[in-house]
Formats: C-alpha cells, sequence, structure tokens
C-alpha cells in the first residue's frame, strides 16, 4: 500500500541527491582547476547528468532492478516498460525509486570527472561515461542493490560505498593514468582558482548528502534519522582533522583542505550510514580524514598518477575504509543496529572484502575495456595548444572571466 510520508519523503531527497551534481560537484570541481577551465567543467557535469538520465531510462534501471540473474537484470523494464503510474516498489511509487535511482547513476560518472580535468576531450567523456554506466555501475548495483550475489551474501553497503565510490574512484584512477599528468604535474600545477567556489560546491555537497544517505532507507523512519545523524558527525569530523593535519603540516589551516576533508567524511560513512551510530561515525569521520589525506600525496608523488582533484584517494578509499568499518561498528554494543542472524564481525568483514575485491577487480577491468573502445573512436586527450589555450575556449567557445 501507498505510504504518502515515504513517498513525500524520497521525493524530496531526490531532489536533494540531484542538487549534489548539481549546481554542488560541478562548482565544487570548478572551483579546484585554473580558471581558463571551470566552464569546460560545468560542461562535463552537467552533460553527464542529462547523459545518464537518458541512458537509465532506455536500458540502466532494467539492468540494475529487474528480475535478472545474479549478475545483471533483465531488459523486461527498458523505457519503463511495464510500469504504470500504480506501480509501486515497496511503500513508494516505482516512479519516485526509479527517479531517486536515477540520481545516483547521475551523480556516480560525475565524480569521475575530477580526475581527467582540464585535458580530455568532450566527445571522450560523454562516450566514455555512458558506456561505463552500462558495463559497471549497472552490474555493480544489481549485484549490491538488485538482488544479485553480493546481496545474497548479505553484504552491507548502505547508500554506495561500493556502487558508488569504488566504482567511481578505481575507473577515475585508471583513466586518469590512461590519459597522463597535465603539464607540470606534479610540482607546477596551479592552486585552485576559486576556493570560495569550493567551499560553496562543498557545501552544497553536505547538505545534498543527507538525501543520499538518508533518503537511501526509504521510509520516513528512525534509520533515516540515524543516516542523517552519522552523515552529519563524519563530516563534520573528517573536517576539522584534515584541517589539523594541514595546519600541522604548512603552518596555516586552508579552507580548501577542510572541505576536502569534508567530502572524505561524506563518502567514508555512506556505505555505513544506516548502520552505524555516532561513536561508528567519530571513528569513520577521524578514520576518513587521516587515511584519505595520507592517500592524497600518495597517488600523486608514489603511483605518480594526475588525479587531478583526488577522486580516488576521496571518493575510492573512503568508500572501501567505510564498508571495512561497518563490519565492526554495526555492534549494537556501541550504538549500531546490530548484526544480522548468523554474522559476526569475522563473517560481515569476509563478505565485505568479496565485495570490495569483485568491484575492484571488474571497475578495472571493464575500465581498461571501455578506454581501448574511446581511444579507437575519438581519441582521449586534447591537442598540447587546446590545453595550454583551456578548454572553455578551445573546447566549448566560451569564456567565463573576461578581462
Amino acid at each position: 500500500m501507498l505510504d504518502t510520508g515515504n513517498t513525500a519523503w524520497i521525493l524530496t531527497s531526490t531532489a536533494l541527491v540531484l542538487f549534489m551534481t548539481l549546481p554542488g560537484l560541478a562548482l565544487f570541481y570548478g572551483g579546484l582547476v585554473k580558471s581558463k577551465n571551470i566552464l569546460s567543467v560545468l560542461m562535463q557535469c552537467i552533460a553527464v547528468a542529462c547523459l545518464a538520465s537518458l541512458i537509465w531510462l532506455a536500458v540502466g534501471y532494467s539492468l540494475a532492478f529487474a528480475d535478472g540473474s545474479q549478475w545483471v537484470g533483465g531488459l523486461q523494464k527498458s523505457f519503463f516498460s511495464g510500469i504504470d503510474r500504480s506501480s509501486l516498489s515497496g511503500d513508494i511509487p516505482e516512479s519516485v525509486f526509479f527517479m531517486f535511482q536515477m540520481t545516483f547513476a547521475i551523480i556516480t560518472p560525475a565524480l569521475m570527472v575530477g580526475a581527467y580535468v582540464e585535458r580530455i576531450k568532450f566527445s571522450a567523456v560523454l562516450l566514455f561515461s555512458g558506456l561505463w554506466l552500462v558495463i559497471v555501475y549497472a552490474p555493480v548495483t544489481h549485484w549490491i542493490w538488485g538482488g544479485g550475489w553480493l546481496a545474497e551474501m548479505g553484504i552491507l553497503d548502505y547508500a554506495g560505498g561500493l556502487v558508488v565510490h569504488l566504482t567511481a574512484g578505481i575507473s577515475a584512477l585508471v583513466l586518469a593514468a590512461a590519459l597522463g599528468p597535465r603539464k607540470g604535474f606534479p610540482d607546477q600545477v596551479d592552486p585552485p582558482h576559486s576556493p570560495a567556489l569550493v567551499m560553496i560546491g562543498a557545501s552544497m555537497l553536505w547538505v545534498g548528502w543527507f538525501g543520499f544517505n538518508a533518503g537511501s532507507a526509504l521510509a520516513a523512519n528512525q534509520d533515516a534519522g540515524m543516516a542523517m545523524l552519522v552523515t552529519h558527525v563524519s563530516a563534520a569530523t573528517a573536517s576539522l582533522v584534515w584541517m589539523f593535519i594541514d595546519w600541522l603540516k604548512f603552518g596555516k589551516p586552508t579552507l580548501v583542505g577542510l572541505v576536502t576533508g569534508t567530502i572524505a567524511g561524506l563518502a567514508s560513512i555512506t556505505p555505513a550510514s544506516g548502520f552505524v551510530g555516532p561513536l561508528g561515525a567519530l571513528i569513520i569521520g577521524g578514520s576518513a580524514g587521516i587515511i584519505c589525506y595520507v592517500l592524497v600525496s600518495f597517488v600523486k608523488n608514489t603511483l605518480r598518477v594526475d588525479d587531478s582533484l583526488d577522486v580516488f584517494a576521496v571518493h575510492g578509499a573512503g568508500g572501501v575504509l567505510g564498508i571495512l568499518l561497518v563490519s565492526f561498528l554495526i555492534d549494537s554494543n556501541i550504538g549500531g543496529a546490530g548484526y544480522s542472524e548468523g554474522m559476526s564481525a569475522s563473517s560481515q568483514l569476509n563478505v565485505q572484502l568479496i565485495g570490495i575485491g569483485s568491484v575492484f577487480a571488474w571497475s578495472i577491468i571493464a575500465s581498461l575495456i571501455i578506454i581501448v573502445i574511446v581511444k579507437a573512436l575519438t581519441g582521449l586527450r586534447v591537442e598540447d595548444s587546446y590545453e595550454e589555450e583551456g578548454l572553455d575556449i578551445s573546447s566549448h567557445g566560451e569564456t567565463n572571466y573576461r578581462q
């Protein structure tokens, strides 16, 4: 039976999650790049959002959530086939569930924009993102949220530590490596051109994340309330931890550092948000502030990969951190929701590790295949002269800042 209260909350959450991408993520990323590339970043984010929406309607939703095998759904719900106004998903309209999940399918490839800014062809962005949604995102969603093989094993991923953050994080790292670094990387890359825009975008992401995590309860209930609480606690904790590390290291606390910590805390709590209590959120947020901070330097200086805006270190690693820690922090003795029948910390951790390994492997393999296809059809990287001029003018014929 339709529940109007739950429906109202998921309608609201859907708007909040779309707000994360448009304009939150777009402004966050846009402020981090050179001034001559801001419009290219905004263009990539909104174009990916539009493309993902149509792919979700055509095949994405069906592959993720229709009945099928343990590996992928069937095509019986393609183009919303067989679904009408009265169709329900649980106690909310299926149209609302479809839209809520669409906003997740929008933000996940948009997260990857941060890895390849300032040097990628716009045609490559569209082709890679479209293929990636069908080949990587939809099947992994089915494995975990659509009744697939990881769901049957009892995987815990409340709002997307694997489905969203690990898939995007590892695929972004692979694509960044394939593209090659920006000119002057890592020592001569310009600082963010607008820390103010970065903070505004991060704040929008923080607000929108309440729809992301609390909306994943798919009901206006106690789980949604706790998910919202722990989301905020983790974000606040990681923000301060990152800020203080910067302060100790460089002698001054930075705005960009603080809000990067915010995103790390939000990404890390995502898979655990419906399962842990406030103490668990403090632990996850504090751990995220330290571990993600260290990995930013590791990716750039040790791996020598120009993951430009730290998609893997913040989202990929953050998602994995939350996936691992929920195995212990779900314990009801420390305010968690408690283990499922027959599960313990060790058995749950085993399932979580299988989930991490399988999603990690599939994301790498599929991304490499997609990159080969994209290289053959459109090429990946813009010409050196385009990169020097800036993608705003060279790729889109527009500029945001006039002299």
